[in-house]
Order: C-alpha cells, then sequence, then structure tokens
C-alpha cells in the first residue's frame, strides 16, 4: 500500500532528495513545508501517513512545534525526526515515533523507510530495527493498537 508523506525540511535539495526517495520507495509525497508556518498552512484534507521533520526549521521554527501542529491535526501520523541534532530532542521525544540521524545514506533512509512502513501496514515488522534508525516507545504502541 503507497502511504502518503509529509516532508518538513528547510534545506531544498534535502528536500528534493527526501521526495525521490519517498517516490522511488513507491510512496508519495503530500506536502513539503520549510517551516511551522508553511505547515500550518496546509489542507487538513492532505492526511499524511507519515512526516519526516528536521528539528530546525526556517524562520527561526521549530520541529517541535512541528510535531505538536501534526499531532493536533493527523493524529494518526508516523512522525520521524530526520535531523543532524538528535541529542537535542526531549526525553518525551515530543511525542514522535523515531528520528533518523543526519548525514544518512540512501540505503540507510531506505531500510528505515521499510522498516516504518512494515510497522505501519504489516505490525510488528518483520525485520530487525535498521541500524540508522532509532525507534521511541510511540511507534512501538501504533503496534498495539
Amino acid at each position: 500500500m503507497p502511504l502518503r508523506f509529509l516532508v518538513v525540511e528547510d534545506e531544498a535539495l534535502l528536500a528534493m532528495d527526501l521526495g525521490m526517495l519517498i517516490e522511488d520507495a513507491g510512496h508519495g509525497v503530500v506536502a513539503e513545508a520549510a517551516c511551522l508556518r508553511e505547515v500550518q498552512g496546509l489542507d487538513d484534507a492532505i492526511a499524511p501517513h507519515v512526516a519526516f521533520v528536521d528539528l530546525q526549521l526556517a524562520e527561526g521554527s521549530s520541529g517541535l512545534d512541528v510535531c505538536a501542529h501534526i499531532q493536533s491535526h493527523w493524529a494518526d501520523a508516523i512522525i520521524i525526526f530526520v535531523t543532524a541534532n538528535p541529542k537535542k530532542l526531549p526525553d518525551d521525544h515530543a511525542g514522535a515515533h523515531g528520528v533518523i540521524a543526519k548525514p544518512f545514506s540512501r540505503n540507510g533512509l531506505m531500510s528505515a523507510m521499510r522498516y516504518i512502513v512494515d510497522g505501519i501496514c504489516n505490525p510488528p515488522p518483520s525485520s530487525p530495527t535498521p541500524p540508522d534508525f532509532t525507534v521511541f516507545p510511540a511507534f512501538t504502541a501504533v503496534w498495539k493498537n
């Protein structure tokens, strides 16, 4: 089943790369945004299954605030931080489901995506957790639903 992805990344080339990798994996990008304001302007009807969110965004906005907005508008969305600063995440991970550290390799991201998709579509994932992906407790809670 193709999933709908939201990409929240302020580096345009990285956002394009993420979009291409998502599409190469057979999924779709429903929207891209570079800051909280752009995410707030998105139509609620896009209903992403997965959001890839950077921690430090344009206009001085934070991925933590984006995470809260996503949770309030698309409660079922799986939120994955894609950041060079995973140690700056709060202990509760802001309710997110996991993190992929930058820089990442194409293979690393594709492995993480397969694992995430498997965890959403056929929980729990049948493969071991990829080394480039850190799973948070919120993601394993999804498997119990």
